[in-house]
Order: C-alpha cells, then sequence, then structure tokens
C-alpha cells in the first residue's frame, strides 16, 4: 500500500468515526432533551435504595448513551451534595451497566440474511431510511417533539453510517500482515488493557471506541483472546473524564470519580483474572476464533453485568477505599458540619430537623463573613482573599441542596404537628439564608467591577457605604439567632432595622443624585454605588422575610403564606415598635440626615454593629 493509498484509507475512518461521533452526539442530545428534567430527577429520586440506584444509573446512560455523562453528572451531585458517595455507587455501576447498549445496537448489523426483505431491514440499509425519514419530517414540520423525534432517528442513522464506513476503510487493512500481527501481539491481556484504556482515555467515550473495535472485528483479524482485553481497559479508560472533571470540586467529588476508577480497575482484574485461569484449566473453543460485532457486545454487557453484581455486597468498602485514597489529616469544618445531617437522625425526625437548624445558622454566619469581606474590600481597600471569598459561597450552595435533600429523607407520616410547622419553616428559609449569600456574591462583583475599572468613591459616599453595610450585618446577625432559637420575640427588632435599612438606601440615592447634579460624582462611579445599596437594602429584605417565618412557625393559626402574614401583620401590633424603629434610626440614620459625617464610622466587623 502506497502513502496516498493509506491517506485515503485514513480519511475515509477518521471521517466515519465523525460521522459516527456526530451520529451518537445527535441521538443523545435529542432522547436527553424528550427527557428534559427527568434525568437529574430520576438520579436524584432513586437513591434512597442501591437497586433503584443501579437502574437508575442504567437508566440515564442507556438514554444519553454516556456512561462518562452521567458519571461525571454524578459528581457533580456529590460536589453539591445533594447525593452522598453511598449513593452515588450504585449510579456508577448502574451506567456502566447502560452503555452498553450503544454496542448492543451496532451488533444488529452482524451475520447477513438471504431474505431480500430482512436485508433491508438491516441498520447497514435501514440507516438511508432512517435518515430520509428524519431528514425530511425535519424540514417540513414545525412541531417539536416530532422534529427532537426525527433528530433520534436521524442520530440512530449516522451511527450505522459512520459505523459502515468504518469498517469499509479497515477491511482493506485485513490484507496487510501487520494488521492482524498487531492484534496477535495484543492477546497479551496487559497491553490489551492499555490499549483499551488510552484510545477511550483519548476519545472520551467507551462507545466509540468499542464502535471502533466492532469495525475492527469486522474484519475477522481480532480473536476473543485479543478482544476482551481491549474491552475491560476501555471501561477503565472511560473512568479519565470523571476523574478530570472532579478536579474542581471537593473531596467527595474526587471520591466518586475514584469509585468508577477503582469499581472498574478492580472489576477487570477480577475478571480477567477468572478468565484466564478457566481457559487455562478447560480451554475456551473460542479464545482464538475471530470474535463477531454481537460477540464483542455481549461480553461488553457479561462483564458490566457480572462485575456489579460482584461488587456490590461491597459498595461500603469501594467508598471506604476511595476516603482511605483521598484523605485529611484533619476533617474539613465544613464538611464536618455537613456530616451532621446523618439519615441515621431519620427515625428520631425533631433531632433531624435540629441538625438543619445548626447548618442553616452556618450558612447565616458565612454569609455574614462573606459580607464582610466584600465591604471591607470596597470601604477600607483592604486585601480581598477570592479563594476563600468563593469556598464560602460554594458552602453556602451545598448546604442548601443538602439541607434540601436531607428533608426529602424525612417520612411525613413520622412527624408530629410540631414537627411538620418546624418542617415547613426550614423549606421556606433555607433559600432566604442562600440569597443572602447570593447578594454577598453581588457585592464581591461590585468590587471586582471597582478594581477593573479604577473607580474611586468620595469619602462621603464610602462613609455611607460603611454605615449601611454596619446596619445589613447587624440584621444578618440578630435573624441568624432568632432563626437558630425559634425566637419570635426579636421580629420587632428585625423589622425596624429592616424599615431603617429601607429608609437609608432611598436616602443615599438622594444624596446620590445631589452629589451628580453637583459635580461631585460622576455616571461611572455613580452605578456601582447605586447597585451597591440595593444589594444592602436587599439582605434586609431577606432577613425579614426569615423574621416572618418565625413569627409563623410560632402561630398555629396560620398556613405558611407569607404575603398574607405579612399583611395581617401589618395590621397587628406585630408592627415594629416605635422603641426599637427610633433606636436604629438615631444609630443608622440620623447623622447621614443631619450631614454630619464626620462622626461616621469606618471600621469594620462586629464591633461596628454592636
Amino acid at each position: 500500500m502506497d502513502f496516498f493509498s493509506g491517506l485515503i484509507l485514513a480519511i475515509k475512518f477518521f471521517g466515519g468515526l465523525g460521522i459516527f461521533f456526530f451520529g451518537m452526539s445527535t441521538m443523545s442530545s435529542a432522547l436527553e432533551q424528550m427527557a428534559g428534567e427527568k434525568l437529574q430527577k430520576t438520579l436524584e429520586a432513586m437513591t434512597g435504595n442501591i437497586f433503584k440506584s443501579v437502574a437508575a444509573g442504567a437508566l440515564v446512560t442507556a438514554i444519553i448513551q454516556s456512561s462518562t455523562g452521567t458519571t461525571v453528572m454524578v459528581v457533580g451531585f456529590v460536589n453539591a451534595g445533594i447525593m452522598t458517595l453511598e449513593q452515588a455507587v450504585g449510579i456508577i455501576m448502574g451506567a456502566n451497566i447502560g452503555t452498553t447498549i450503544t454496542a448492543q445496537i451496532l451488533s444488529l448489523d452482524s451475520g447477513s440474511s438471504a431474505s431480500s426483505i430482512m436485508s433491508i431491514l438491516k441498520p447497514s440499509v435501514l440507516c438511508y431510511i432512517l435518515l430520509a425519514i428524519g431528514a425530511i419530517t425535519i424540514t417540513f414540520s414545525k412541531k417539536k417533539k416530532l422534529r427532537t423525534a426525527c433528530e433520534i432517528l436521524i442520530g440512530i442513522g449516522l451511527l450505522f453510517v459512520g459505523m459502515t464506513t468504518m469498517e469499509s476503510a479497515v477491511s482493506v487493512l485485513n490484507d496487510l500482515p501487520a494488521f492482524r500481527e498487531a492484534f496477535t501481539v495484543l492477546k497479551n491481556p496487559v497491553l490489551g488493557i492499555l490499549v483499551g484504556a488510552v484510545i477511550t482515555a483519548i476519545l472520551h467515550s467507551s462507545a466509540a471506541s468499542i464502535g471502533i473495535l466492532q469495525a475492527a472485528a469486522a474484519t475477522g483479524a481480532v480473536s476473543y483472546a485479543a478482544a476482551l482485553p481491549i474491552i475491560m481497559g476501555q471501561n477503565i479508560g472511560t473512568c479519565c473524564t470523571s476523574i478530570v472533571s472532579s478536579l474542581g470540586g471537593n473531596k467527595n467529588a474526587k471520591r466518586a470519580a475514584m469509585i468508577h476508577f477503582y469499581f472498574n480497575m478492580i472489576g477487570s482484574i477480577l475478571f480477567i483474572t477468572a478468565i484466564y485461569s478457566l481457559n487455562a484449566i478447560i480451554g475456551f473453543d473460542f479464545w482464538h476464533e475471530p470474535v463477531t460485532k454481537s460477540g464483542i457486545a455481549n461480553f461488553h454487557t457479561l462483564f458490566n453485568v457480572t462485575v456489579t453484581l460482584v461488587l456490590l455486597p461491597f459498595r461500603r468498602k469501594l467508598v471506604a477505599l476511595t476516603e482511605r485514597t483521598i484523605g485529611s489529616s484533619e476533617e474539613e469544618p465544613q464538611e464536618k458540619l455537613l456530616a451532621i445531617l446523618d439519615p441515621r437522625f431519620y427515625s428520631t425526625p425533631s433531632v433531624a430537623l435540629e441538625q438543619c437548624h445548626k447548618v442553616i445558622r452556618a450558612m447565616g454566619e458565612t454569609a455574614l463573613t462573606n459580607v464582610r469581606m466584600a465591604i471591607k474590600a470596597i470601604v477600607d481597600h483592604e486585601d480581598f482573599d477570592a479563594a476563600d471569598f468563593e469556598s464560602n459561597e460554594s458552602f453556602i450552595d451545598t448546604c442548601e441542596a443538602r439541607v434540601n435533600t436531607y428533608l426529602l429523607g424525612i417520612k411525613d407520616s413520622d412527624l408530629s404537628e410540631a414537627s411538620k410547622r418546624t418542617y415547613t419553616e426550614i423549606m421556606h428559609a433555607v433559600g432566604e439564608f442562600e440569597q443572602l449569600g447570593d447578594y454577598a456574591e453581588n457585592l464581591y462583583e461590585q468590587y471586582t467591577y471597582i478594581v477593573d475599572n479604577n473607580i474611586t468613591f468620595s469619602d462621603e459616599a464610602l462613609c455611607e457605604i460603611g454605615m449601611m453595610s454596619n446596619a445589613a450585618e447587624e440584621i444578618i446577625m440578630i435573624t441568624a439567632e432568632s432563626f437558630e432559637n425559634s425566637d419570635g420575640s426579636r421580629s420587632q427588632q428585625i423589622e425596624a432595622l429592616e424599615e431603617v435599612i429601607d429608609i437609608l438606601k432611598e436616602t443615599l440615592k438622594s444624596k446620590h443624585i445631589a452629589r451628580l447634579q453637583a459635580g461631585l460624582c460622576t455616571v461611572k462611579n455613580g452605578i456601582p454605588f447605586l447597585d451597591i445599596i440595593h444589594d444592602l437594602e436587599k439582605i434586609g429584605d431577606h432577613c425579614s422575610n426569615i423574621s416572618i417565618y418565625i413569627l409563623m412557625y410560632n402561630d398555629n393559626g396560620n398556613d405558611f403564606d407569607i404575603h398574607e402574614y405579612r399583611r395581617v401583620a401589618e395590621e397587628t401590633a406585630m408592627n415594629p415598635s416605635d422603641k426599637w424603629r427610633e433606636y436604629y434610626e438615631s444609630k443608622y440614620l440620623n447623622m447621614i440626615l443631619s450631614g454630619d459625617l464626620s462622626s461616621l464610622p469606618r471600621e469594620r466587623g462586629a464591633a461596628a454593629v454592636k
């Protein structure tokens, strides 16, 4: 074979591989679109039972045609705190079973049929029928569901076109002695596993590498002895993407990816040991026979199902192994806190709900820390540790996800009337506390904007921001303490401070407009100023909402309708008392209204709000 003939074959092969990839992507995207959010909800909902977890992993992977995609999704869930490591094990095992569907679909083209009708129904011919139906329908139809269904048909059609193209290119190589010798060398199990793992890692798809192996098998040059180690190596290579995706996550995310790796690695070692031992003892008649596409698909399925059944009873050992592999000399405080959301407390719901209260209180404290960090950077020009800030924000988001997931495990039938009210209060309040973190993040973004655009505030503007942020910090502290203790007696204090924060915002906005008109301020630095006081005012609003939820929890005669309850509260004696309003006006508002800014505090921290 000359150079140009080889080049043409390479172009044809990689062109077929490209069509194969595009077909698989088109099909899986359309299937995922039809399933919508049900995929993620299926994974989240079916993690309570190990067999359901395996079924969920297999189902979702069969739909999206990617075990890597499912595993990456699981890594994300674990990183967000939605799923524990033990729950992740079953889904990862199921994903390995679900990924065998692609090979089974491709194996439908194995063999031949003398019947003219059956030959038309063979995938290598049927693919063109599917492409024609899909393309024509998409061209003339405007119905979204029908178009999505036709995209699935086109994806399947392209899958087989790509497969046929690769087979055609590889078949020419069958006459080359070097081609057959290569697969003779790959009978070495270690080398076969290594080649399968490397190719799959490069392609980021075990389905694609299986497809290439099936295309090579169509030439008759690949024996069972060469194919089996390659298939096991492909299972190991598919772990590469999930490991890479976990690098930016927390320790548990990395452990979830390692579970995927250990599962496939241990399974391959056990399986290849068993296969080669049996072959040495009894001798398989088929061992050196050419493997077919269906033979590859069937072994791929047999391997993954058998390994899942064997390792399923040892799932906790897998978790323990990953924890030892990716451990820490000292448990991180945030992980230690989230560990109190232990499913074993489900048997005593009141205790389980109390753990949620502790986590939410930590969310409030962390949000307060982030608000202080951002304001110190804006007002006092202190160095800003972006990594700490982002870690805190991630912790707040994780807490919300973990609390919401934890609450789903508490059975309504086990709750007393008092616990039901606590449950509802927590469900409402956890989102409000998460919003406090989001507005702290908004303040951080304002700081970044200020630095990037070389914006400088006047001393007066900085003092005004400092004063309003002191009020925002105080309302967060009071609200977190009130929530932790379910103390509705502090609601008047919170409501009074929230009203003063609202007045502060309007006052500072008016003063800013006056500075603009006097030429003492520009639009460039005015925009972030207005955004900052807006974010601080919204913090007060969310604290007020939490205060109302605490009041509703203590009032057995309501159904947690915050808008109706707020209306009733405004018509009753629950309105903020004159004492607290006067106190906070004196503390935060009067000096600004009087224009005497010389004594306004610039220092930050707890001392400024006491």
